[in-house]
């Protein structure tokens, strides 16, 4: 029996959701490209997406879902509220910088129970669901389904309402009578703004990013230390990045108004003091921060972001959470700690980095403050 794909795609409208597409259950058409990327290392320590099961379900999504038929991708914007947050807010140093996506509640927590009762709405077909958690390039996905192009900047635009917007995606075993066409051109033409306004030059060529440079990935992803090279260009950005999306002439057509975030992002919140972000403990960013993405790095790598966005802002101000942060129970923040405090201070933070060194026992650290002071 085939469903009516226009009854679907009602349900799903009805649900929130502001773009609905149906194709066929079959495998990227970037597939090959992202095979070479991975190759390429360009993943860095996303070891996940490099896994060979994972691939392998890339490669054919009946080994997600068996007697996998068809793919329903859904899309919900969320919005900048560039007209709450105005740029000189956003890009004063003062304050750490966090992505527009997570200025509300957690996407997943959003678009999960919309997913659910739609694929229950499908009948007794067997059905996968993913938001942004499975093994599929859900882009490509989107391009598939007739959403929008992957702009030079990797992402998914839609022409009329730029990449402001959430994937979520649904397998399925059922048969729809009518399947959406791709979108087939490619609109970004001979402009390249987003490649030339990444900060750590993170597109090796157009359509192609190197996570290992990339600001999103090493404040979000990165678990670990972040390149001494790399810091400085990271300005005051503690969660994510939006400038590559935000530089994109697409982007003019974003709604000023989405359904996420449901709530009137707070300034202080999501445009932080970074001596507020400085002097965070765990139970104050739980409450600033459970329920919203920003919640996934917990304390500790926020504390590191906001040290590096602390010397990148170079005002002495951030110096004596700077000194207390030396010494912290986390080895990642004692570092970053140093870093920013040699930013600030140069010459006159090798006192205190000299001592921290001669009582600290772990070897990254060390290493660290000899990086710095010689």
């Amino acid at each position: 029996m085939q469903l009516k794909a226009e009854q679907v795609k009602q349900i799903a409208l009805e649900l929130g959701f502001n773009i609905v597409g149906i194709v066929h259950a079959e495998p990227s058409p970037t597939l090959e490209a992202y095979k070479r990327w991975i190759a390429a290392g360009m993943h860095g320590v996303m070891g996940y997406m490099a896994r060979p099961d994972r691939i392998i379900r890339r490669e054919n999504l009946q080994n997600i879902l068996p007697n996998a038929q068809s793919m329903i991708v859904v899309g919900l914007d969320y919005t900048a509220a560039k007209h709450l947050f105005p740029p000189e807010v956003l890009e004063d140093p003062s304050r750490g910088r966090i992505a527009a996506y997570a200025w509300g509640q957690d996407y997943h927590d959003i678009m999960t129970p919309k997913l659910i009762s739609l694929a229950q709405q499908l009948g007794n077909g067997d059905y996968k669901l993913y938001v942004d958690t499975g093994a599929i390039l859900e882009r490509s996905h989107g391009q598939q389904a007739g959403f929008g192009f992957i702009g030079k900047n990797t992402m998914l635009i839609r022409p009329r309402r730029g990449s402001y917007f959430f994937l979520g995606e649904i397998i399925t075993t059922a048969i729809f009578d009518t399947y959406d066409p791709p979108h087939k051109a490619h609109m970004c033409g001979t402009c390249s703004r987003c490649l030339s306004a990444c900060p750590t030059n993170a597109f090796p060529a157009p359509y192609v990013l190197d996570a290992r440079r990339c600001i999103s990935y090493h404040t979000i992803e990165n678990k670990g230390w972040i390149d001494r090279g790399l810091r400085p260009h990271f300005g005051n950005w503690v969660f994510g990045c939006d400038i590559c999306q935000d530089v994109c002439p697409f982007q003019r057509f974003a709604p000023n108004y989405a359904p996420l975030p449901l709530e009137r992002p707070s300034l202080e919140r999501f445009a932080p003091a970074i001596t507020d972000l400085l002097a965070l403990d765990e139970e104050t960013f739980a409450a600033w921060y459970k329920g919203t993405p920003v919640y996934r790095i917990k304390r500790t790598r926020m504390v590191r972001n906001a040290c590096i966005a602390a010397g990148n802002w170079g005002d002495e101000r951030a110096i004596p959470y700077l000194i207390q942060l030396l010494y912290d129970t986390s080895s990642l923040i004692r570092g970053h700690a140093a870093w920013a405090l040699w930013q600030i201070m140069r010459y006159g933070a090798a006192r205190l980095l000299t001592r921290l060194y001669d009582h600290e026992t772990d070897e990254a650290v060390r290493e660290e403050i000899e990086a710095l002071i010689g």
